[in-house]
């Protein structure tokens, strides 16, 4: 019994946690590791979180590959693929934990601020590559201290009041790159239990299930339903960082 109920929550977490980053484009780990936590031990549900993540962020690649705005997103990555290793150094070298709390204090004032603001202006201006590049290694830093790269590309992307489909694609690459980063770099420094390979493999039908709903959410919300969905979700990360 104890091994079924845990199979359901695995599926349950997975597919929450799949159908919020499809719709939304983030937060996979946010969601479904408020479950996953509680029933694995954090050696065994972290790398099952960020690979299901991969997989749930190549599936939004994919339905999404007519929107991606490949040149934006590379400046991103590269200035990520930065900002991930000097994350690392600092998580072996130092107390971390005020700058998780900071950080989620910061994104969490902005999301509420957000939701209450009434108006949303758009930036118009081109933005210059090495800002972009930029933005991508504050998201990398972050990411590496926080497991929440998307962040900062993500509230930059509200700030300029970028169109859903503009933000999934200029942020959506930059997340799958990230996460991937992270997973080699974790599979560099320890070995993955057999155990996770086995529970990735059950996870799939709801991982993929869930991921098809919410990109199929994605499509049918508007702009406004879309931006409030973000920051709920951003205003929940940064309060699960406090």
């Amino acid at each position: 019994m104890a091994d079924i109920t845990t199979l359901l929550l695995l599926s349950a977490a997975v597919f929450a946690g799949a159908f919020v980053s499809g719709l939304s484009g983030f937060a996979f780990s946010a969601v479904a590791g408020a479950i996953l936590l509680r029933v694995f031990q954090p050696l065994e549900a972290v790398p099952l979180m960020m690979a299901c993540s991969i997989g749930v962020q190549a599936t939004n690649l994919w339905a999404l590959r007519r929107s991606i705005r490949w040149e934006g997103s590379l400046f991103l990555i590269i200035g990520g693929l930065i900002g991930v290793p000097i994350a690392v150094s600092l998580l072996q070298s130092t107390d971390t934990h005020l700058l998780r709390r900071g950080f989620g204090v910061v994104v969490a004032l902005y999301a509420a601020y957000m939701l209450l603001r009434p108006t949303l202006v758009t930036a118009s201006e081109a933005v210059g590559r090495h800002w972009v590049a930029l933005i991508g290694f504050g998201g990398g830093l972050v990411g590496g201290l926080t497991a929440m790269p998307g962040a900062i590309p993500t509230i930059w992307c509200d700030m300029r009041g970028m169109p859903k489909s503009e933000q999934r694609g200029l942020v959506q690459p930059f997340i799958a790159a990230m996460q991937l980063f992270a997973i080699i770099l974790l599979v560099g420094h320890q070995d993955l239990s057999s155990k996770v390979f086995v529970d990735l493999a059950v996870s799939l039908p709801a991982l993929f299930a869930g991921s098809a709903l919410g990109v199929i959410a994605f499509h049918r919300v508007n702009e406004t339903v879309f931006r409030k969905t973000v920051l709920v979700l951003l205003l929940i990360s940064g309060i699960s960082l406090i």
